[in-house]
């Protein structure tokens, strides 16, 4: 159960037999191998963002694959865990963008505000990024988008990189506003990222909509 409306949305997909697939890789890597996020956080950012709050999504590829970084949410860590190049480069575009200087790394309040933090790949194995790649969760993720996609009221898709950028093709529906730009990486931040003021558009855009801002 993640919550009442996402189980709704997605019920056809848990009948899939690529998701039944799935999970069974998933319970079986969890048993032998060291998985991230923590089981228990796999669905956090559909159960913290339902399906009809959801305002702005932040498109990941897959989870931190160090020790307790990785709790369900792209781009997010626990407070109190290093804070990773990209989410400081985040936090240095929020600051210059619209000058909140934020210094907590967890960013479930993002989540509760209708920020869908959403993986493509929802798990992966300590030290092995994309190691889940392939099995399923892509599959799952581009139908939550384009669920998302069919939905009247406007969302803004905030792709960042060329993965999140590939998923473009999946939002056809012209009520929705996609902002798009380099990578927060260390290795492209320098080439666009910084500057794209992806967090004043977003809310210019909601406001522009009779939508509450998102209080970054």
């Amino acid at each position: 159960m993640i919550n009442k409306k996402w189980d709704q949305v997605l019920k056809n997909e848990f009948k899939q037999e690529y998701f039944k697939k799935l999970g069974i890789f998933v319970k079986q890597e969890y048993k032998n191998k060291q998985i991230f996020p923590p089981y228990e956080n796999i669905f956090d950012a559909l159960r913290f963002t339902d399906y009809d709050k959801v305002k702005v999504v932040i498109l990941g590829q897959d989870p931190y694959h160090g020790l307790g970084e990785a709790h369900g949410l792209s781009f997010s860590v626990r407070q109190g865990v290093k804070m990773p190049p990209s989410l400081l480069n985040i936090f240095k575009e929020l600051e210059s963008d619209i000058g909140i200087k934020r210094n907590n790394t967890d960013l479930t309040d993002w989540a509760k505000e209708g920020v869908l933090l959403l993986n493509s790949i929802m798990t992966v194995q300590k030290d092995k990024p994309l190691s889940h790649k392939d099995k399923g969760w892509e599959i799952f993720t581009d139908n939550i988008i384009k669920y998302l996609n069919h939905r009247e009221k406007p969302i803004v898709f905030i792709l960042w990189g060329s993965f999140a950028r590939s998923k473009k093709s999946l939002i056809t529906n012209p009520n929705h506003k996609i902002i798009e730009s380099p990578h927060p990486s260390p290795l492209s931040a320098h080439r666009g990222f910084f500057g794209s003021k992806p967090f004043s558009k977003t809310n210019k855009f909601l406001k522009s909509i009779g939508q509450k801002e998102i209080k970054w």
